[in-house]
């Protein structure tokens, strides 16, 4: 039997449940070291889980040399993203950390040279991803039934009333919840952010400090559109936490409500004022598609670390999703529309 992955936990706020919690279904996972600038909340975490064996610590630097860890769960804040990384894979762990990437761009390029002068993986945990509709649809999608996407529209409107410091955050809709449907178009589609026109505000009756809505239009690679309109102080009739879209193709459209609700018409036959449409299910799910959640992520990066493989959600992929977030930062903060670089 091979040898348990031991992995350290860093960060041990709110989030680290959902981790640990998939991490102890798990067999081939062992947490070794809890990590907290608070050591109550490390502790906290040790006795819920059982972890009598874990170190727990306030000093990363003393989990990795005391705990050995094969991996680093990064659970923190995204400004100790980078810094954490780094010093995990500076010490020759691997690294799964939570989203968003980095708290700038330079951070995150940082952290994808280091990974890469390492030789060790270092992956972002973009759950929703790992989602049954959402592989459904991308598979669906990919297979060209609905002919080439030119437009994807998806709206997000929750009224989150978090408290703490999402309520003090700059851009907290963009960088904080944004990233997640930024990534799950880049998934749906297949393309890559060019450029973004985007305009953030902070409507009456906001319970947010900052800005907490917002809207863009990106350019995409292969010519397509997509556009976003989200708000995190939306009273009533929220949409799910994967937001609504519309995908339009050449040969027909898809709608879906984030959930099991998906609507799909195809062209069957052209020539009259309105094409006539079919309407298509969606293909089950296969074995073969990643679902899960935050399981079904942290269980492909576990394989992917003893297989020597590279994860769906490896940096040099994700940093295209935060570069959407960045793109529309600063379009925001420029009027404008901007270009956008990894």
């Amino acid at each position: 039997m091979a040898a348990k992955i031991r992995v350290a936990m860093v960060g041990c706020g709110g989030m680290s449940h959902a981790w640990l919690t998939a991490a102890a279904k798990l067999k081939g996972v062992e947490v070794v070291a809890l990590v907290d600038v608070a050591e109550s909340h490390a502790r906290r975490r040790a006795e819920e889980f059982a972890l009598d064996r874990a170190l727990v610590t306030t000093s990363l630097t003393e989990a990795l040399r005391q705990a050995r860890p094969d991996a680093v769960f990064d659970c923190t804040v995204p400004e100790a993203h980078t810094s954490v990384t780094v010093a995990a894979l500076q010490h020759g762990c691997h690294v799964l950390g939570e989203k968003p990437m980095a708290d700038s761009m330079a951070h995150a390029r940082r952290a994808v040279r280091e990974a890469a002068k390492a030789g060790k993986i270092y992956a972002v945990i973009q759950n929703r991803r790992y989602m049954e509709s959402i592989r459904r649809l991308r598979r669906f999608i990919a297979s060209g039934a609905i002919g080439d996407l030119t437009t994807v529209n998806c709206d997000f409107y929750i009224g989150a009333h978090f408290g703490g410091f999402r309520d003090r955050m700059e851009h907290v809709l963009l960088l904080d919840m944004a990233i997640h449907t930024f990534d799950q178009a880049r998934l749906l589609t297949g393309a890559n952010p060019v450029s973004v026109h985007c305009r953030e505000w902070n409507p009456a009756g906001s319970w947010y400090d900052h800005d907490a809505s917002a809207v863009a239009i990106f350019d995409m690679t292969g010519g397509l559109v997509y556009t976003y309109r989200g708000s995190w102080c939306a009273e009533g009739l929220s949409t799910s936490w994967e937001s609504q879209w519309r995908l339009v193709g050449t040969r027909g459209s898809v709608t879906w409500d984030g959930g099991q609700g998906v609507a799909i018409q195809q062209v069957k036959k052209t020539g009259a004022f309105f094409s006539e449409m079919r309407d298509q299910p969606l293909p089950a799910l296969r074995r073969s598609d990643r679902v899960g959640g935050h399981e079904g992520l942290i269980r492909e990066f576990i394989d992917c670390v003893r297989q020597g493989t590279v994860p769906e959600t490896v940096c040099t992929d994700n940093i295209h999703s935060l570069a959407m977030v960045f793109g529309a930062i600063e379009s925001a903060r420029r009027g404008r529309r901007v270009a956008i670089h990894v």
